[in-house]
């Protein structure tokens, strides 16, 4: 879910210190386990996950790596917080899977050989300093015609009042701290660094949380929470 290349030892502490908890679902990440289920469903439907080599990029304890590998993907996780990979590690075997972890940097998973059908870079790019640059990275762990899912936060008054103001402060869904508004990225930006980057755009959609019903759903409000698919071309073989 977090850090990668430019996140800041502050950022990485700050996670470590989540990691007993990221598998409990009524635990400060809470709402990743409610909005997993969609963005898996989201991601599989788009590019079906059964028989794939995927990456999941800023992996965090594996909530996303454990649910794509549960729908028949070969996964690898990476992710620079060492105890969000012990716990993301020690999870999948007592739950019987098979899930390649490493604490490593995206930029030295783009230096191997190694190439993925499926990149997923979700929840991290609003808790680096130079998002353009992951997705570069991103970009460059793919095979040609293969598919990278970004999610994020949009720099819009409604995400600052309702991703961090209500998210953090009132409704207490995410510890304090856990957002800055300057990270935020408007999906006219992410368009610019992954076309950047040789990539071409196929969707995009919103993520809506409801305070009723405590879950969320997917519709073309970009507001708040959205999630992009992204191809690399054939041609850019």
């Amino acid at each position: 879910m977090v850090m990668n290349d430019k996140s800041s030892d502050q950022e990485i502490n700050q996670f470590n210190q989540l990691a007993d908890r990221w598998w409990d679902p009524n635990g400060p990440m809470k709402p990743l386990h409610r909005l997993n289920p969609l963005r898996t469903s989201y991601i599989n439907t788009r590019h079906p996950l059964a028989g794939k080599k995927v990456l999941d990029v800023g992996c965090g304890g594996g909530l996303l790596s454990e649910a794509m590998a549960q729908a028949g993907a070969s996964v690898t996780g990476i992710d620079l917080s060492f105890d969000l990979i012990a716990a993301a590690s020690g999870h999948a075997k007592e739950q019987g899977l098979t899930i390649d972890y490493h604490q490593r940097r995206v930029s030295e998973q783009a230096s191997q050989d190694t190439r993925f059908d499926v990149v997923t870079c979700l929840e991290l790019l609003e808790h680096v300093n130079d998002p353009k640059t992951i997705i570069e990275q991103c970009a460059q762990c793919l095979k040609p015609g293969g598919s990278l899912f970004v999610s994020t936060l949009n720099r819009h008054p409604r995400a600052f009042l309702l991703g961090i103001i209500a998210a953090e402060y009132v409704l207490n869904l995410v510890p304090k701290g856990t957002h800055h508004y300057k990270q935020f990225i408007k999906p006219s930006e992410l368009n610019h660094y992954a076309e950047d980057a040789g990539l071409e755009r196929e969707d995009i959609k919103g993520f809506q949380y409801h305070v009723s019903t405590q879950d969320f759903s997917i519709d073309g409000d970009l507001r708040v929470n959205y999630i992009a698919h992204f191809v690399r071309p054939k041609e850019h073989a």
